[in-house]
């Protein structure tokens, strides 16, 4: 994702708002590149731990990076960035664990200034079934199919259990550039992630080997911007773009 997302960030030292950041990877990596950077974090664990990775850069990015507790939830009403509007407005992984994604996506796109970019990375329902085939569980594989077909038949979102045992929900690649749409965002580019990766177990060392990393890492990339693999992410990361006009109000 963060090759994907480096061909449509704007140049540091743009403002970038991080909601769902986590133990704050990406934000720790957009400050070292001179980004200004705003990392919401609502579980105070998660945000300790991003604190402590902080601790242990230079100042100078350490000067990069607030760290806030909120949730995408209660974006609009966080005191500490009242009135602000970003260049670039990352959601990664957050979007699965909300009932409907229509007002968080509205929240985000009130933060986001005119020309810069909303970067979405959500569960792909085309893809459900995926990570199971690559797995050679055929019995998982079956059942998925069954829930998206169910889903579909049902109108509304297909749910899934992801690898920590928390039941999620999957987005549809449609509505989704449809809901960019209501933020007065174009949909620039969207991609797969995870194509291949996930036929790994979660527990499995990363390569040591560099050169195999990196290997790996390139055909991930490049089997994510390309057509008919990308449909096979079992994530979406979708970009859009902010254009001219008033935005979605409250």
């Amino acid at each position: 994702m963060r090759r994907q997302l480096e061909v449509h960030l704007p140049l540091p030292p743009a403002t970038v708002l991080d909601v769902g950041a986590g133990q704050g990877t990406q934000a720790i990596h957009l400050a070292r590149a001179g980004y200004q950077v705003v990392a919401v974090e609502p579980d105070e664990q998660t945000r300790t731990a991003c604190r402590s990775a902080l601790d242990a850069e230079p100042d100078d990015v350490r000067a990069h990076v607030r760290v806030v507790d909120g949730a995408l939830e209660s974006l609009d009403s966080l005191p500490q960035i009242a009135g602000e509007t970003f260049d670039a407005v990352l959601c990664h992984g957050v979007l699965m664990y909300l009932d409907d994604p229509n007002q968080p996506i509205r929240a985000l796109g009130r933060r986001v200034a005119v020309g810069g970019l909303v970067s979405l990375v959500t569960r792909n329902d085309g893809a459900l079934a995926w990570r199971y085939v690559l797995r050679g569980d055929l019995t998982a594989a079956h059942e998925l199919l069954d829930e998206a077909d169910r889903a579909r038949w049902e109108r509304r979102d297909a749910r899934y259990t992801n690898e920590l045992g928390v039941e999620c929900r999957a987005d549809n690649l449609e509505r989704l550039g449809a809901y960019l749409g209501g933020i007065r965002c174009s949909l620039e580019h969207w991609y797969g992630v995870r194509i291949v990766t996930d036929g790994v177990p979660v527990d499995t060392a990363v390569p040591e080997d560099p050169t195999e990393l990196a290997a790996v890492l390139d055909l991930e990339e490049r089997l994510g911007r390309t057509e008919p693999y990308r449909r096979l992410g079992t994530l979406l990361h979708l970009v859009g773009r902010r254009g001219e006009g008033r935005g979605p109000q409250l």
